[in-house]
């Protein structure tokens, strides 16, 4: 009988409960070996660098620069590992900008254990794997112009400066994160704005609750965005 090769993983995610758990699970899958824990996108790609894994799961919400540029970065500068987003956030444009970014999986964290093993596994033999409740979803939008987010409107580049102002950070963090001038970050607000015709970051934040883009209970502090 063909023994399966074991797939080296690491797995990053900000939420430690969530990780400690998957990380357990997965101890349990045949093949399937986790290597290293990351809490933040840096950390999952500097690791990534060093343990070239078969394949690394990414949060999108991660602090610093998140699962979209930390998914980028990884694709670009270490192909041979494949990334399965495991995620809370789910909603458009999430699954298509993960997509681009190089990802080949997608799985909400609402989904099963099962459906992660089956997103690493597929991954690791080159193939894409979408969670059931994200394909529908996805299939169901071009019927539904109306609910479409505007947020679909923009880059991938934007939408992580979107995601990086929304969680409070400042330009010059960003600029520090992303490598690039704090004049380039923006100039990319500033597209941001244009459009999604809003004028201040409050005013992006708001939107990106409205649209399901950031969970006002873990990003407001005291009760409103930044």
């Amino acid at each position: 009988m063909k023994t399966r090769k074991t797939i080296k993983t690491i797995v990053a995610d900000h939420h430690s409960l969530f990780r400690a758990g998957l990380v357990s699970l997965l101890r349990t899958v045949e093949a399937i070996e986790v290597v290293a824990e990351a809490e933040d996108g840096e950390q999952a790609v500097e690791l990534t660098r060093r343990l070239a894994p078969h394949v690394t799961t990414l949060e999108i919400a991660m602090p610093g620069i998140g699962g979209l540029e930390a998914a980028r970065r990884i694709h670009e500068s270490h192909p041979s590992t494949k990334v399965v987003m495991v995620t809370g956030a789910w909603d458009a444009p999430y699954p298509a900008q993960s997509m681009r970014a190089g990802a080949r999986g997608f799985v909400t964290k609402r989904g099963s254990v099962e459906d992660v093993v089956l997103a690493i596994r597929r991954a690791f033999t080159g193939r894409r794997f979408v969670s059931a409740d994200v394909a529908e979803r996805l299939a169901f939008q071009s019927f539904d112009d109306a609910g479409t987010s505007p947020f679909a409107l923009l880059s991938g580049r934007e939408l992580q400066v979107t995601l990086m102002v929304v969680n409070c950070q400042r330009v010059q963090d960003i600029s520090t994160y992303l490598h690039l001038s704090p004049k380039t970050v923006n100039s990319y607000r500033y597209r941001i704005f244009e459009k999604l015709s809003v004028s201040s970051d409050v005013e992006l934040a708001m939107l990106a609750i409205k649209y399901g883009m950031v969970n006002p209970l873990l990003n407001a502090g005291e009760g409103g965005p930044c």
